[in-house]
């Protein structure tokens, strides 16, 4: 997919004027800090967890 900027439709108002960023809160800050440092986490442990469980299945049913 690719983004038209030549020939945008809807046609914008002329006079519409671009809306700021929303910014964060030092709290919204830390919300985020946390979700991807979890998210970070579970990248790093949860193949290591994956692999560890079939190799427990593999060494039951054996």
């Amino acid at each position: 997919m690719f983004l038209d900027l030549k020939d945008p439709w809807p046609p914008a108002p002329p006079n519409r004027q671009p809306e700021p960023a929303p910014r964060l809160t030092p709290r919204r800050q830390r919300i985020v800090v946390v979700l991807v440092a979890i998210n970070l986490v579970m990248m790093l442990i949860g193949p290591l967890a994956g692999s560890s469980v079939i190799e427990g299945l593999v060494h039951v049913f054996r």
